[in-house]
């Protein structure tokens, strides 16, 4: 018997299109998608691929501001569709928005069960706002369930007095097989470096040009490496953001060295970028959990990353798939960057790893998880 799931989250993200159409095809689900905005042009150049979308869903009328460095979004019509899709469990994509709180309110009056759908971890910068932890815990504290990605972000929930009986994990996941197939073409084409313009060998950065993401603190470390070694190993810094000119500016004082600025990629362009990369580094000081390590690691890439990301404690183990280092410290990334850069056999052999563990995080297992969650919270609700 399908039951009726509706997910309630922020805008077509090109990596969530897979999962969600995973969640659809399973026989126990009927799903339908509410979408607060098709996109956010302000953050992200993110093409739209709803020729790909496999499931029912809708994209409320919404404003956007920007007040500082907060991220407003004013939504109509969230009851409305929520009336219209008469969800039996209802699935919330976070507590930043003031439309997940009409959800909220919504589903607690008609007493339909409410899961939150949470990737927040404690080594989140945002946590550091009382304001911010104070209407966490409001609404964390009257949600049904919790579905979370992995590890770190179930353990920052039990934080805030959540059982762990009411915790479902659904791995975050991207289309492994489309970044696989990608990574396979690119390195079967003698022609691909050349087309891309990428040097023999580089280090790879994909992500939004800000400080909270590392990028500045990645160029700093490439920058102490020896010169011997940049002559003969570029960087590759692919995105874009605020602190695009500090980059480029930095970049043009870093001499030898080659340091390539592709852009923003879209998903299909991406393959390709991390397929002939050395390395993934993903030097971030706050992050939920870093998908483009999923994407790297289907595609056969060692990565590095800070130990903050939400996405270690699953993805990545020491000395295995690649090397962990601490937030912020110049010293150590550039230290990590020179043991993967001279140890090719070691770099094969977390190759091979990355793409047995990226495995297991698929869209599938994702869309596994959900319908658990939503399974126990009827199961509970109907006993």
């Amino acid at each position: 018997m399908k039951r009726r799931l509706v997910i309630v989250t922020e805008i077509i993200a090109p990596y969530r299109i897979p999962v969600f159409n995973a969640l659809a095809a399973r026989a126990d689900i009927d799903l339908h998608v509410i979408f607060l905005a098709e996109t956010d042009p302000g953050l992200r150049q993110w093409q739209v691929y709803k020729d790909e979308i496999r499931f029912s869903s809708e994209v409320l009328r919404s404003s956007r501001w920007r007040l500082g460095r907060a991220h407003l979004l004013w939504t109509r019509g969230t009851r409305t569709a929520l009336e219209r899709a008469r969800p039996e469990v209802v699935v919330c994509g976070g507590y930043n928005y003031f439309a997940m709180w009409q959800a909220q309110r919504w589903a607690r009056r008609r007493g339909v069960p409410f899961l939150l759908w949470s990737e927040s971890n404690a080594a989140d910068a945002r946590s550091r706002l009382p304001w911010v932890e104070s209407a966490k815990r409001r609404f964390v504290s009257a949600c049904d369930g919790y579905v979370v990605p992995g590890r770190t972000a179930g353990d920052y929930l039990r934080t805030f007095g959540v059982e762990t009986t009411k915790i479902f994990t659904a791995p975050n996941a991207v289309d492994v097989d489309r970044y696989a197939r990608g990574a396979e073409a690119a390195l079967g084409d003698p022609r691909a470096r050349a087309r891309l313009g990428l040097p023999a060998r580089y280090l790879l950065f994909v992500g939004r040009f800000v400080r909270s993401k590392g990028v500045l603190d990645l160029l700093s470390a490439y920058a102490t490496l020896p010169e011997e070694t940049r002559q003969a190993v570029g960087l590759v810094l692919a995105g874009d953001g605020e602190e695009r000119d500090a980059l480029h500016r930095s970049a043009r004082a870093i001499r030898p060295g080659e340091i390539l600025f592709p852009g923003f990629l879209q998903r299909d362009e991406l393959p390709g970028y991390y397929a002939l990369a050395d390395m993934l580094v993903f030097p971030t000081r706050s992050d939920p959990w870093g998908l483009v390590v999923n994407e790297a690691m289907a595609c056969g890439l060692p990565v590095i990353v800070t130990e903050v990301a939400g996405c270690v404690a699953d993805l990545v183990t020491e000395g295995e798939n690649g090397l962990v280092v601490r937030p912020g410290d110049i010293s150590g990334l550039s230290q990590a960057m020179m043991k993967l850069l001279s140890a090719s056999e070691v770099r094969r052999t977390m190759s091979d790893r990355c793409r047995e563990r990226s495995s297991r995080f698929t869209p599938e297992a994702w869309a596994a998880g959900v319908a658990c969650a939503a399974g126990a919270m009827l199961g509970d609700r109907r006993g």
